[in-house]
């Protein structure tokens, strides 16, 4: 609880312990059945991220009976079903609810072995910083609910946000240098790289113009498409990040969106980095990128230049 870790783990055994974690929201797309395999790959995510593997689920529905059509509930179970096959993940039940607002996730369980289990507060000095997900959802979704959004780029954005991480997480693993690792969600890029270096004791040097980032994202920051919370993380995080005069403002907007089922942000060992790069890219994970490294041991700054 103290490190805000993604996801509770219990020791059973000396060699297994179990992850659990929740998460649930309100559509961010416009289509439920894509809704309900971004729900799941996002509650997935956190299992993912603390090196386990995910094993069963349950169903969390809260659904406006009265006022919508059971047909979209159907589409987006059917959606979130399909995805937990393609983890191989067990729905093992549910439990659902009226509520005047639709909502949808997953309760997980999964296990680790307690000596393999990643953390986010294991960074080093020389380690290098990799993204895996290009960021930006928040704002073209921002902008897509007002009609602004180009039709292709929501395409490749909802794409991404169904994408489960596994592949970065069993690739990140299997390096034999992994330090730490967190996903990208609500708090953003810039805000879940707080967290890391602030319980790894570390600083770390971001470079903004090696952060992926989705078409248009910093064309429609500029027009003023920014969600509520990207403010809140800006004025949040601020202590702690510094950012250089040279990065444009629409950059640093899309730095600290609040992403949806975002990448992993992953701090490995600098000889390791290049190799695991090169297993990202040729397994499909083809926008991760090397953004950053980890400078020295501080009690937790992010430069961006």
């Amino acid at each position: 609880m103290e490190s805000l870790d993604d996801a509770g783990v219990y020791r059973l055994t000396d060699d297994l312990a179990i992850i659990q974690t929740i998460d649930f929201f309100t559509p961010i797309v416009d289509d439920p059945y894509m809704f309900g395999q971004i729900a799941v790959a996002n509650a997935l995510s956190d299992v993912y991220t603390m090196g386990g593997k995910p094993l069963t689920a349950m169903n969390i529905v809260c659904f406006p009976i009265d006022t919508m059509d059971l047909s979209i509930l159907k589409d987006i179970l059917v959606g979130g079903i399909d995805k937990m096959r393609e983890a191989n993940v067990t729905l093992v039940g549910g439990h659902s609810i009226d509520d005047s607002e639709l909502k949808y996730g997953l309760s997980v369980t999964g296990v680790v072995h307690p000596e393999k289990m990643i953390t986010n507060s294991g960074g080093v000095k020389g380690d290098k910083v990799i993204l895996t997900k290009p960021l930006g959802t928040g704002i073209i979704n921002t902008a897509a609910k007002a009609e602004l959004a180009d039709k292709e780029t929501i395409k490749i954005v909802t794409a991404s946000m169904a994408a489960l991480n596994n592949t970065a997480s069993e690739l990140a693993q299997q390096s034999g240098g992994l330090h730490a690792c967190t996903d990208i969600t609500g708090f953003g890029f810039l805000g879940h790289a707080v967290q890391l270096v602030k319980n790894s004791g570390i600083s770390v040097e971001i470079n903004s113009s090696a952060v992926p980032l989705f078409p248009d994202a910093t064309d429609l920051a500029s027009q003023g498409m920014c969600p509520a919370g990207l403010h809140r993380n800006r004025e949040f995080y601020a202590p702690w990040v510094e950012i250089a005069d040279s990065v444009p403002l629409n950059v640093q907007d899309v730095l600290n969106d609040p992403q949806t089922s975002g990448g992993l942000l992953i701090i490995i060992d600098a000889a390791k980095a290049d190799d695991l790069m090169g297993k990202l890219k040729s397994t499909g994970v083809e926008d991760a990128a090397v953004v950053g490294k980890v400078t020295g041991e501080s009690s937790g700054k992010i430069t961006v230049i």
